[in-house]
């Protein structure tokens, strides 16, 4: 399966015909594309010596080998998504390499001003209403060459609008899949309006297993004052994916917002993770669930940034590698001067599941105010050998043990998460994971 396009690699031509072929969207939006367009193309590539990059290495990353969508291919059957077992949704939208292909609305929430779909299509259709949110820049445009390369090409995606007032009980389902060697830059809007509520389920899949592909994203969450967000994000392309992502959540006075990350998939990613507490007495939780095997290298800067007094944040990340992956995690929590009786919390958990797989765990404070509670966490370590075997002592195989133990392990987050069918469905991913350990000798115990 292949997708149409106008020629391979970013260039200045592609990009130009790329933009003819969206000659329905505002004005506005062109002008933020080129703007960012210019700024990609004058900016360097990420350093080794950047502080931010210098434990993840993309010397093996090509742009010139992919192309920018400009004519989207028919997209194949495609599989019902992990997280919409046993829901009940009130909208889905199912995009393939960067365009829509499926979507639907119940008519209740539509009647009641709800917009949800298809993000390349409701921009043209409602451009007056959204113009404020893109122009907030809620994601900095120019934080990267990444970034800017995404604000100028960004093609598919999901909005969720919830007008004021609006509690919406059914969740929301988005799903992003990609053919082998194809290209997502599908964008994530989703904005509450005051006193709002919603549920929505985003993940990503890729058509083959071992296809490769690149994925250059970013999600938006805007929930404004008194509104309350549950959002859940499972990356699970394949391991052959480049996945590169600036995600970032602004959360106003009175308003909430759980966010729950789980990341399987791609053969490197580099996600910037931020959410900033923008009114007095916003609520948030973080919960990041990372699972890496063969030589998956998943990196993930977390930013928890208090701008404002009487706010909480509590992140917790916990990942278990196998083989010689990798991942790097780098939190810090910044509290602004006027962020006094700031409660912020981080933690980072780390179980290896071989010898040769490595964490990095660098969690870091920021604190300008003096009247704030601000703690973080890490740790790293192997499994018990004790646990393994007192399991296999009431007649588990070596495998089913080291899946109870990373089940134990990730508990902590499990129960966190108040949507039941996600808790299923990312231990059911994480379990089939554990490879089959059974005809392999282990350790020797000592007793």
């Amino acid at each position: 399966m292949t997708t149409a396009t106008a020629a391979n690699g970013f260039t200045d031509a592609v990009f130009d015909s790329f933009l003819e072929s969206r000659s329905a969207e505002p004005k506005w939006l062109k002008t933020i594309r080129r703007d960012a367009w210019r700024a990609y193309s004058e900016m360097d590539w990420p350093a080794r010596n950047d502080e931010e990059w210098m434990r993840t290495d993309i010397r093996m990353f090509h742009l010139d080998k992919f192309s920018l969508p400009i004519d989207p291919a028919p997209a194949p059957t495609l599989a019902p998504g992990l997280l919409t077992s046993e829901v009940e949704l009130g909208g889905q939208l199912i995009g393939y390499d960067s365009s829509a292909a499926q979507e639907s609305l119940s008519d209740e929430l539509a009647k009641k001003g709800v917009l949800f779909g298809s993000l390349d299509r409701l921009v043209v259709e409602h451009g007056d209403l959204l113009r404020p949110f893109f122009e907030r820049q809620t994601v900095n445009r120019t934080h990267d060459k990444f970034a800017a390369l995404h604000a100028a090409c960004w093609s598919g995606g999901t909005l969720l609008y919830v007008p004021k007032g609006v509690a919406v009980s059914q969740p929301l389902h988005a799903m992003s899949a990609m053919s082998d060697g194809g290209v997502d830059l599908s964008k994530t809007l989703v904005i509450l309006e005051q006193g709002a509520e919603a549920t929505m389920l985003s993940e990503t899949a890729s058509t083959s297993p071992t296809g490769g592909g690149l994925h250059c994203g970013s999600i938006e969450l805007i929930v404004e004052p008194e509104a309350h967000l549950r959002y859940v994000n499972l990356q699970n392309w394949s391991n052959s994916v480049w996945h590169f992502a600036h995600q970032r959540a602004t959360v106003d006075r009175n308003a909430s917002l759980q966010w729950t990350i789980g990341a399987l998939g791609s053969k490197l990613a580099k996600v910037n993770q931020q959410v900033a507490l923008t009114g007095p007495d916003a609520d948030v939780q973080v919960n990041g669930v990372m699972f890496t095997e063969g030589r998956q290298h998943l990196s993930y800067n977390t930013h928890q940034h208090h701008m404002a007094p009487y706010c909480r944040s509590d992140l917790l990340y916990k990942s278990a590698l196998q083989d010689r992956s990798r991942t790097v995690w780098r939190g810090m929590i910044k509290v602004d001067l006027a962020a006094q009786r700031t409660d912020a919390y981080q933690r980072n958990d780390n179980l290896m599941l071989a010898p040769t797989a490595r964490a990095d765990s660098i969690p870091g404070l920021e604190i300008e105010a003096d009247d704030v509670r601000c703690t973080h966490g890490s740790t790293s370590g192997r499994v018990d050998e004790q646990q393994v075997f007192y399991a296999m002592t009431r007649g588990y195989t070596r495998t089913e043990a080291i899946r109870l133990i990373v089940a134990g392990f990730f508990q902590q987050v499990f129960d966190r998460i108040t949507i039941e069918s996600v808790r299923n469905a990312l231990g059911d991913a994480i379990a089939s994971r554990v490879q089959d350990l059974d005809q392999q000798a282990a350790p020797e115990v000592q007793g």
